[in-house]
């Protein structure tokens, strides 16, 4: 009876151990040894991109965010559809929307040319994400890697998962929730909106038919975004330096100038009002935590170890 207790508790033990080697597999130098130019080449790849268009630098940090948001990190945000696989790429918050896949696939040549079939894409993306930031003047932070690639995705799950543009606080604060995410990484990944565009689509009936938005900025947004059609004309998300990663964001809102509705459902009287009025004041503040943040979310549900696969086409599983 003793032998059998002390086995069980053996088992229990190795089986502890082994759940958090897996989960202890990301690792800022998972590549050091069999991709040591990683990081340099997705660096320069990326500068490149954003000189090109400095809006591609919003997209790629994006992308992260709608990859981690369905069933964790692991890359499935870049699946095509196939005969297979119904990809994520016709779901609502991406459809027409998500954009970059071309400078991922970029990237992924690259990689695969200095290291062939070691580095998931899953992992470019993470790295993409803090280069473009840093690219438009945010904050760095130390990317943790060693996630590998799915060979599903799920159009549903995107659809349920990534917060649309006409969440309120509280559905914002439980879609994070369910990603094991705190109101806090919320209200600090939000920040990500000072950079990017939106469509038309997407905030039209906040600058149509509600009153927590300056009315003059709400005209000068009709402007461009008519309330029927032109669902794809762009506006930017932070209309001071859309494309300069800095703190306006939060001052916008504190203005009654956030452009979704999602955006200002965080200054509009509820929990969240005195985090945007701290990082409107205090960008250092705000830079430390969006890369804590971002470490955060880049470790949602991650496929470590033998789980997936290092896909060769970041549009394709093996």
């Amino acid at each position: 009876m003793a032998s059998f207790i002390a086995m069980r508790f053996l088992a229990c033990i190795v089986f502890v151990l082994c759940s958090a080697t897996a989960y202890a597999q990301l690792s800022a130098t998972f590549y050091n040894t069999s991709c040591p130019n990683l990081l340099s080449t997705v660096q320069a790849a990326v500068k490149q991109a954003v000189a090109n268009e400095k809006r591609m630098g919003a997209s790629l940090l994006r992308l992260h965010f709608h990859d981690c948001f369905v069933n964790g990190c692991d890359g499935s945000v870049l699946l095509d559809d196939s005969s297979s696989i119904t990809g994520e790429k016709t779901a609502v918050p991406n459809n027409n929307s998500a954009r970059g896949f071309d400078v991922i696939d970029t990237i992924k040549s690259q990689v695969e040319g200095v290291c062939s079939g070691v580095v998931s894409c899953a992992d470019i993306v993470a790295i993409a994400a803090r280069d473009s930031v840093v690219a438009l003047g945010g904050p760095t932070w130390t990317v943790q890697l060693g996630r590998r690639d799915s060979r599903t995705a799920s159009l549903s799950a995107a659809n349920t998962n990534i917060p649309p543009p006409t969440s309120n606080l509280s559905a914002l604060i439980s879609l994070f929730q369910a990603q094991g995410l705190s109101t806090k990484d919320m209200v600090v990944l939000a920040g990500a909106h000072t950079i990017g565009q939106a469509r038309c689509t997407s905030f039209r009936a906040h600058i149509y038919n509600e009153s927590n938005i300056n009315a003059a900025y709400a005209t000068s947004l009709k402007t461009n975004c008519p309330s029927t059609g032109s669902d794809n004309n762009l506006s930017p998300l932070d209309l001071v330096t859309p494309t300069t990663f800095d703190i306006n964001y939060y001052s916008n809102l504190r203005n009654q100038k956030g452009l979704l509705h999602s955006d200002q459902q965080l200054y509009n009287g509820g929990s969240t009002d005195s985090m945007v009025t701290s990082y409107s004041n205090n960008k250092n503040t705000f830079f430390s935590d969006f890369g804590t943040c971002m470490i955060n979310m880049g470790n949602v549900n991650p496929l470590t170890g033998t789980s997936g696969e290092i896909h060769k086409n970041c549009r394709k599983p093996n």
